[in-house]
């Protein structure tokens, strides 16, 4: 068996800290495949974004395995953990796919609805300052191989925040800004509205595809996340979304109101 893990986390693969990280998943369980998703540092919100869409919104196959090491040390984001950061879980999603993932903010927010398991993993009484690469990987190389001895306490998802209702989870490349906004909660009852967002106010039409959107136009349609239930974005035809709003980040607030006629 060889474990494809989709590592979801807060430094980039050009940070030494992934390098090392993949070094050590490498040594404990050297047939592992690891490939790297970089969220923003500290972004909760971008994480359990991408939990989600890798482990929900994309086809599952035998042997994959996510991982995310997003773990800000926060009172925000682990108020009863702020100086040590929250508890490594590991969850089983209803399609069977495993993920291990630190329980701090909205990681896991996106996924609750989706877990049939959610344990705590054990670890050394003494993790030490740097646990998410001398501890984490080893824990992460056991449950591949199905070694699940490290498992303890189960924990309850109702204790995980719902989602953000309407903010920022993703910028892509291209400056389009994906929302954490359902399609299915998107009822504007206008073809243009007015979009709020990073101290910038902007006019958007609404459509139902990018492919209806005119050259120059920003508009606000179902973008590629989110599966059968997308989440809105914010796209500018010939340029970037992002931009127009002052370049954006993953949890800052967005407000959408309807265009008087």
């Amino acid at each position: 068996m060889s474990t494809f893990v989709q590592l979801i986390a807060d430094y980039g693969p050009a940070d030494p800290a992934f390098s090392e990280v993949v070094h050590r998943l490498t040594a404990a369980d050297p047939t592992m495949t690891v490939q790297s998703t970089e969220v923003k540092p500290f972004s909760t919100v971008a994480t359990g974004f991408w939990i989600a869409q890798l482990g929900v919104h994309n086809p599952t196959f035998d042997d994959l395995l996510l991982y995310s090491n997003t773990a800000p040390r926060t009172t925000e984001s682990t108020p009863e953990r702020a100086d040590t950061g929250g508890a490594l879980c590991y969850l089983e999603l209803d399609n069977g796919v495993p993920v291990v993932a630190v329980d701090a903010g909205y990681n896991l927010s996106f996924i609750s609805d989706h877990a049939a398991t959610f344990r705590e993993i054990e670890l050394p009484a003494d993790t030490g300052q740097f646990r998410s690469r001398d501890v984490f990987p080893r824990r992460v190389a056991e449950i591949a191989n199905g070694n699940h001895s490290s498992l303890g306490a189960e924990r309850s998802l109702d204790d995980v925040p719902a989602p953000p209702e309407s903010v920022v989870c993703h910028v892509d490349g291209y400056g389009n800004v994906k929302t954490s906004i359902r399609h299915s909660a998107f009822t504007p009852e206008s073809d243009t509205v007015t979009v709020e967002l990073n101290g910038e106010s902007c006019e958007a039409v609404v459509r139902d595809a990018v492919s209806n959107v005119p050259e120059g136009s920003l508009a606000i349609v179902p973008g590629s996340a989110g599966g059968d239930d997308p989440y809105q974005e914010l796209f500018l035809r010939g340029g970037s979304a992002a931009s127009t709003f002052g370049t954006p980040g993953p949890g800052d607030a967005l407000s959408i109101r309807a265009e008087q006629a």
